[in-house]
């Protein structure tokens, strides 16, 4: 069986019309919701770090699809995208050739970029390049893409590398130690996913996750690892074994079962159809009145009997034209009815508002603080029982009498969990409120600790009094310093002190949700005291 030939038989046999499992399907889109928070992330450190950034995950993880994102969900008018392809194209010369194109530059070396990416910052647009298959990069065009990152005082480009797991331990050595890089690692599709995943392939191919059973999704999630690219390759196999086998069983129950579904169907109603005139050609024959047979003549008997066969023939024949209209093929799914389902905007889905300053986030974390026993209130309609004294009236004639008895009796049910909710509530800020941290205690702070150990960038706000306000309501393990940002004063917020990047992560798990919402990330003390220094 050849190639096309196989093809068309697995088309044919499931009705698909197209390969649901194809690598390149127009019109599909499928964006999980773990990769949401990954797509934020990549802006949020793309305006406020001057890392290079790195999307790591192996081959068929996903990452095309969410570079494709990333660009799809950038304001046009704020940001200038620019895609390369290491693809066949890993040395400098080649890689920056492609970004001065981007960037519509005549000189393809990095001073002449590095000016035309400040130009563009004057009219209030970043640069972001953005390199698929970083892995085939060679060491000297990574060391080009990091001084892009790295910039200078008039400007810096946002470098973005998708690639496989492969190239971080060579980032490393170019990086020489230095932190000038933030590695972001992709994860798999869980076993929901997997299954939403393979449901969107097969609707846009006119078909739904129906077909597949349960063990078989099983299956392929087990022999996919939860990865995209394995996945479509697995389903397939899955779906040509188990059309293989069906095949296999119809040819040994016989020629009937080893034909298309459609004809099989074709072939049950003109068996009815014959069926049905037999019986009515039975009915015929016994019909006919025994006494006349008896009286023809032995030698008129066969010119006699033909003729009624041929009446006989006639009554099954119509019968047989109307069923012979059944044998035609049965219509397809119309290639309207398959088109793929539409997702909301992958901008919108993100999470990413029009808010262009830090400061908003600060001021609105600051307030969430102070007024977090606000949810307690739901408690007030507790004292709803209260309308029950209403009947009390009528058994007593002084209405003050019955009120105050039916008050002893409702309320103690109920004021244990109103006075217990506005005891704890209230009470809690005031033991976490420290005094406000001065200003010049906390510069000092930064400069006196070592520059090999992290701690976590929260936020960035360009008013000192809302990082000052943000501290105050948090506690003393919150810190801020101020920094140059594009040519003004940034004041950035952070929090703790730990030895290695491995503890500042585990910490940021016990940061609250609100803040953890942020999307803070580790830091060390030297690049921190390099900033301070910067902005004096």
């Amino acid at each position: 069986m050849t190639s096309l030939h196989a093809d068309e038989s697995f088309l044919d046999h499931y009705q698909f019309t197209h390969d649901p499992f194809a690598s390149r399907v127009p019109g599909f889109k499928f964006f999980p919701a773990q990769r949401k928070p990954v797509l934020g992330q990549l802006h949020h450190l793309a305006r406020y770090s001057q890392l290079l950034l790195v999307v790591s995950g192996p081959e068929g993880s996903g990452k095309t699809l969410l570079r494709q994102a990333l660009v799809a969900s950038t304001n046009k008018q704020s940001v200038l995208s620019v895609v390369v392809s290491a693809k066949g194209a890993s040395d400098p010369a080649s890689i920056l050739r492609q970004v001065a194109q981007g960037l519509q530059v005549q000189r393809p070396d990095l001073p002449s970029l590095l000016a035309q990416v400040a130009q563009l910052a004057l009219t209030g647009q970043d640069v972001y390049i953005l390199v698929d298959d970083a892995e085939d990069l060679s060491d000297a065009a990574l060391s080009s893409l990091m001084g892009l990152a790295a910039g200078n005082s008039e400007g810096r480009a946002h470098v973005f590398l998708f690639a496989e797991s492969q190239l971080l331990p060579r980032l490393d050595l170019v990086a020489a130690g230095d932190e000038r890089l933030h590695v972001i690692e992709l994860q798999p599709y869980s076993e929901d996913e997997t299954r939403d995943y393979l449901s969107q392939r097969l609707e846009g191919a006119g078909q739904g996750v129906e077909i597949l059973s349960e063990e078989q999704l099983e299956e392929i999630q087990e022999r996919s690892d939860g990865w995209p690219g394995r996945i479509n390759e697995v389903a397939r196999e899955v779906l040509v074994d188990a059309m293989l086998a069906q095949r296999s069983a119809g040819a040994r129950g016989g020629l009937a079962f080893n034909l298309p579904r459609k004809h099989v169907l074709a072939l049950g109603v003109v068996l009815i159809g014959v069926v049905a005139a037999w019986f009515m050609q039975g009915r015929v024959a016994d019909d006919v009145p025994a006494p006349v047979i008896a009286q023809l003549p032995l030698g008129a008997v066969a010119p006699e009997a033909q003729p009624a066969g041929s009446e006989s023939g006639s009554s099954s024949a119509a019968p047989a034209i109307e069923f012979e209209g059944a044998n035609q093929p049965l219509p397809l799914p119309l290639v309207g009815e398959a088109q793929p389902v539409i997702r909301e905007p992958l901008a919108q889905a993100a999470g990413l508002g029009g808010v262009e300053e830090a400061e908003g986030v600060g001021a609105a974390l600051a307030r969430g603080m102070t007024v977090d026993t606000a949810p307690v209130a739901p408690a007030a309609p507790v004292l709803n029982p209260a309308p029950a004294p209403a009947p009390a009236p009528a058994p007593a004639p002084a209405p003050a009498a019955p009120v105050a008895p039916v008050e002893k009796q409702a309320v103690p049910a109920v004021k244990p969990a109103v006075q217990a909710a506005p005891v704890a509530a209230p009470q809690q800020p005031p033991k976490v409120k420290p005094a406000p941290v001065p200003s010049s205690v906390t510069k000092g702070w930064y400069e006196s600790q070592v520059g090999s150990r992290f701690t976590l960038q929260v936020l960035g706000s360009r008013q000192e009094a809302a990082a000052q306000a943000f501290i105050k309501a948090n506690g003393p393990e919150y810190r801020y310093f101020k920094k140059l940002h594009q040519g003004q004063p940034l004041y950035v917020v952070t929090y703790g002190n730990f030895a290695t990047r491995a503890a500042a992560q585990a910490a940021l798990r016990s940061l609250p949700a609100k803040l953890q919402a942020g999307k803070p990330w580790p830091r060390n003390f030297a690049g921190i005291q390099q900033e301070i220094a910067q902005a004096r």
